[in-house]
């Protein structure tokens, strides 16, 4: 990888004025797609959810802890395995921290795995997360909110596409299982209503560990090891 060219504080004063003002513009941007964001019409949720906690039983209302929002992460979970998804992890590792000052503004956060809840609990206390974590087993919540693919039985949508298009593209790799999403909700009174969710590069905006690397010279640094294949369960990184 070639480094940046080495110049004089002068003329590394004038290239970063200049990408000051595209960083601006990008802000600017940023801040208007927040906003035509919170415009999006919401789907009313008809259906009751039922997930199963580490203290029994869970509805999806209860979730929202008596708060207006809810923000639910699909953590990538597989009733077959034996740990949860290590992308998943890395993600929660960088959102884990900051989960506490989502109540001063009237917003909870779950996440939500098809995993037993034994299983989940077990993973749970190794990664030393406290957030709430529940078990999706039993209920069509996965597959309503298209984080289960099941091409074959027709149940194949994700990321707004055909996820048989997207094995063909090479941008999913799988014709059936979990995959990783952001789901938010609204409750208004008795109502619950779906307002958005996010897959794939969607999520890149929660992973803090991307942000803080793509302002360092070597960026990502993934020539070597393409996309997330880098990245390790915290606690299997060399010491």
């Amino acid at each position: 990888m070639n480094h940046p060219q080495i110049v004089s504080r002068a003329e590394w004063l004038a290239a970063r004025k200049a990408l000051l003002a595209k960083e601006k513009a990008a802000t600017r941007a940023r801040d208007a797609l927040s906003a035509e964001r919170r415009r999006l019409p919401m789907v009313k949720i008809d259906r009751e959810y039922v997930f199963e906690g580490p203290d029994g039983p869970a509805s999806l209302r209860d979730l929202f802890d008596g708060r207006r929002q809810l923000i639910v992460y699909h953590f990538m979970f597989d009733p077959a395995w034996e740990e949860g998804c290590k992308s998943c992890s890395h993600l929660m590792d960088t959102i884990a921290g900051g989960i506490v000052h989502l109540g001063a503004r009237d917003t909870s956060f779950a996440v939500v795995s098809l995993a037993p809840i034994a299983k989940i609990e077990a993973f749970r206390k190794r990664m030393g997360w406290t957030f709430p974590w529940l078990s999706s087993l039993g209920s069509s919540f996965n597959k309503d909110f298209r984080v289960s693919i099941d091409i074959a039985e027709g149940n194949s949508e994700y990321n707004y596409a055909d996820a048989a298009e997207l094995v063909r593209a090479g941008k999913v790799w799988f014709p059936k299982g979990e995959l990783p999403g952001l789901s938010v909700f609204l409750r208004d009174g008795d109502s619950i209503c779906h307002t958005y969710s996010a897959y794939q590069r969607g999520l890149d905006l929660l992973l803090n560990t991307y942000n803080y690397l793509d302002l360092t010279p070597l960026g990502r640094h993934e020539e070597d090891a393409p996309g997330q294949s880098w990245i390790r369960h915290h606690d299997r990184y060399p010491v």
